[in-house]
């Protein structure tokens, strides 16, 4: 799994009709001091993840293993929204002060 950043939102009115009813989000990839990388990544989300949250992505064939995802063509999932990061009894990431 990889730590992100919602950016954005991606609406997409055709597509492949298994991928109905489902929400994309465009996300910046993080590095481990929550610096963000050049890379973005749109994913669907499982979860209600809104702008500026920080996530959990989970990628490839473990994407699929959510029910009701697993016959749908996604490589990128948000599969989690994140409350805390801490590195090395560092407070890197609150969700709770991003809001303060």
């Amino acid at each position: 799994m990889q730590i992100a950043k919602v950016k954005g939102t991606v609406v997409s009115t055709q597509k492949e009709p298994s991928l109905r009813g489902c929400k994309f989000l465009l996300l910046q990839l993080l590095d481990e001091e929550g610096r963000q990388l050049p890379e973005y990544e749109v994913a669907g989300d499982t979860v209600g993840a809104g702008v500026d949250e920080w996530v959990l992505v989970s990628r490839g064939s473990a994407a699929r293993q959510i029910p009701g995802s697993e016959h749908r063509p996604l490589d990128a999932l948000v599969v989690a929204i994140i409350d805390t990061v801490t590195v090395e009894n560092r407070l890197l990431y609150s969700k709770k002060d991003q809001y303060r």
